[in-house]
């Protein structure tokens, strides 16, 4: 696919990102797809596989916030088999707290498939609002 097409494809996903519904995402989440929560901080690694990313990572998230909540893209931008998204996630934490962070959003497709993915965030506002991620050893990931 072309950098346009891909962009194109993204602008899709995020238009039901910001209704809440991760449908499409899910559908174009390649088996084998990898996405790093980049930074130095307890949620801070790398999920290998789809089951990983919807279990571990966005099922941690859902155990941490109510309702689905949403991301809203700001900014579109494609280069190569890349697109990145500018993004500002609209949450509630368990305890009422808003979690809105703003984030930067990388996307590698392949054939229509994201196969790579990589997350920048407000990593003080996370932890202050969502607490630690959980991990096998106790300490923070990679």
């Amino acid at each position: 696919m072309t950098p346009a097409e891909n962009k194109s494809l993204m602008r899709r996903i995020f238009k039901r990102l910001a209704e809440g519904d991760g449908s499409l995402y899910i559908a174009h989440l390649a088996d084998d797809a990898t996405m790093t929560v980049t930074g130095r901080y307890s949620w801070s690694r790398t999920f290998h596989g789809k089951q990983e990313i919807l279990t571990e990572l966005y099922g941690h998230l859902r155990k941490v916030v109510t309702g689905s909540g949403r991301t809203v893209p700001i900014r579109f931008l494609a280069d190569e088999d890349w697109v990145v998204v500018e993004a500002q996630g609209q949450m509630t934490a368990i305890d009422g707290t808003p979690y809105e962070n703003e984030y930067c959003l990388m996307y590698r497709l392949s054939e229509g498939m994201i196969v790579e993915a990589r997350e920048y965030q407000d990593s003080a506002l996370c932890e202050a609002v969502l607490g630690p991620f959980p991990g096998a050893d106790g300490e923070a990931g990679v």
